[in-house]
């Protein structure tokens, strides 16, 4: 499908995939999804033969790529099932989409950089994953593609914003790195009903860039 995949890469692939593995990562369709995509296509050039390092990666306008196991967390949290209609705040590079797309999920992801949002369009079109690729602002979500069944927001944010909330199915998922500062906690919340939601946290802090309002030409 890649025509710039090589066995080398795919090798390291396999190995990224083994780690993950021994790091607790058990979801066999998330392992057989990252094991596809390439991620070096979704770094900076000259740093390819980093893509598959346990690391984050600048993609440059002061954003990452997550390291690879916070990838695969977050979308092993998700519960996808195929064809699961997902939202994602935060497109970045466009990895996580792919990784969703790779799953059969139905990809609808937003990001507020307009230059971010151009090229992960374009190289997720390139390579040949289905995201519905949109620039805008996290906060707002896709109220005209409401609910969705699950929510996955990429960046750090103090509380939920509630338009998210309100557009999120009963029995959905959302996913999300949640805390004030350079530390956060993975929280999911489910949707138990119109009215009430079941919050549930991991230990574990993690790191990411903050969810901020508006958008960026």
């Amino acid at each position: 499908m890649i025509s710039k995949d090589t066995l080398i890469f795919r090798g390291q692939r396999n190995l990224m995939v083994e780690c993950l593995r021994k790091d607790g990562i058990t979801n066999a369709d998330v392992l057989n999804a990252i094991a596809k995509v390439p991620r070096h296509l979704f770094v900076p050039k000259g740093f390819e033969m980093n893509a598959y390092e346990n690391r984050p990666l600048s993609i440059g306008a002061g954003q990452t790529i997550s390291q690879p196991f916070t990838v695969a967390l977050q979308t092993e949290l998700l519960q996808i099932r195929k064809f699961d209609k997902v939202l994602e705040i935060g497109t970045g590079s466009g990895y996580q989409a792919a990784i969703l797309s790779e799953m059969r999920a139905e990809v609808y992801t937003v990001e507020r950089i307009r230059d971010l949002y151009l090229n992960a369009k374009k190289l997720l079109e390139t390579c040949n994953y289905t995201a519905y690729c949109f620039w805008g602002d996290g906060f707002d979500g896709r109220e005209r593609f409401a609910p969705f069944r699950k929510i996955l927001i990429t960046a750090a944010i103090p509380e939920y914003p509630q338009k998210l909330l309100t557009q999120l199915a009963v029995g959905g998922r959302l996913v999300a790195p949640v805390g004030a500062g350079d530390r956060q906690t993975m929280t999911i919340v489910d949707r138990i009903s119109e009215t009430e939601f079941k919050q549930t946290t991991l230990e574990t802090p993690f790191k990411f860039v903050p969810m901020l309002t508006g958008t960026v030409r």
